[in-house]
């Protein structure tokens, strides 16, 4: 394989969740299995119609629960969050980045993040990224959450609407020091 189809490219494919006929957008990208390029094809705008629970099933997609240990909520659908950009912080081992904490984006952290490195309020229109502003919820990575509670620049964090996976990286402590509820 050439390093140009070694890249990781984002493959878009919408479907169509039986649970309130919403249709999600998911992103899917390669990903590396025992450093082997893993390619995942998926036909641009496939539907797969069934219960969100198949899909998941499908996709490999960890079980929907919080870090209270309850159903996972969503954490945005707009703007649509998540690595699979179905509004809740989903993950699987197709995700290296735990994109598993919701936070609610603050001006300071959203600077923060942009000075290492992770531009998150420029919009990237070739990739249908509006950019983030103050106020918004997104599924952020939890390394990213560890690094900006160690600066003292962590956001607010959803609880309800963080994957328990963020706790293999993060601890619980820290994240109901920020959280929004109480718990």
């Amino acid at each position: 394989m050439g390093d140009a189809s070694r890249r990781a490219k984002a493959i878009a494919f919408s479907a169509l969740m039986e649970s309130g006929r919403m249709a999600y957008s998911f992103v899917l990208r390669n990903f590396r299995v025992a450093n082997e390029p893993v390619r995942l094809e998926i036909a641009l705008q496939h539907r797969i119609a069934g219960k969100r629970e198949d899909l998941m099933q499908a996709m490999d997609i960890d079980h929907s629960i919080n870090v209270l240990g309850e159903k996972l909520e969503p954490c945005s659908t707009d703007p649509v969050t998540g690595f699979f950009r179905n509004g809740c912080c989903d993950t699987s081992g197709a995700d290296p980045g735990s994109h598993t904490v919701c936070v609610v984006m603050t001006a300071e952290f959203l600077a923060f993040s942009k000075a290492r490195g992770n531009d998150l309020s420029t919009p990237r229109p070739e990739f249908g990224f509006e950019g983030l502003k103050p106020g918004a919820q997104w599924c952020l990575c939890a390394a990213r959450f560890v690094e900006a509670y160690a600066a003292g620049m962590a956001p607010r964090v959803k609880l309800i609407s963080t994957h328990r996976k963020a706790l293999e990286i993060v601890a619980l402590d820290h994240l109901r020091e920020h959280a929004l509820e109480r718990s």
